[in-house]
């Protein structure tokens, strides 16, 4: 299965913080599995942090392709603040508040209701 086709149904940006680490296609829905890429961008280069893992994988619904639903499954990185023992992770704004659509479908999907 080649990944790279899949990028073509991501939401704009997504992959410059996420990789596509599998892709599950099923009869009736696609599932992209996204995972966090493991580089973290700090205003302070002194400032040392180590990736912990992933937060609990979220699920997200976005535009259906061709009758399927598509689904990211997306799991977030937290890291350790070296110096300090503070966990942090960063926040995307992919999911749409109160929902578990992408902010897109969401925006696309209120527009129908106007």
């Amino acid at each position: 299965m080649h990944k790279d086709g899949y990028s073509l149904l991501l939401p704009s940006g997504l992959l410059d913080y996420f990789e596509i680490s599998t892709v599950e296609e099923k009869e009736k829905e696609i599932i992209i599995y996204l995972e966090e890429k493991n580089n973290i961008d700090s205003s302070d280069s002194a400032v040392k942090f180590e990736s912990k893992g992933f937060t609990t994988p979220v699920l997200v619904n976005d535009f259906p392709i061709r009758s399927r639903r598509l689904l990211l499954n997306i799991r977030r990185r937290r890291w350790i603040n070296k110096d300090t023992g503070e966990y942090i992770n960063r926040d995307f704004h992919i999911v749409a508040d109160g929902t578990r659509m992408t902010q897109d479908l969401a925006t696309f999907l209120k527009g129908l209701h106007r």
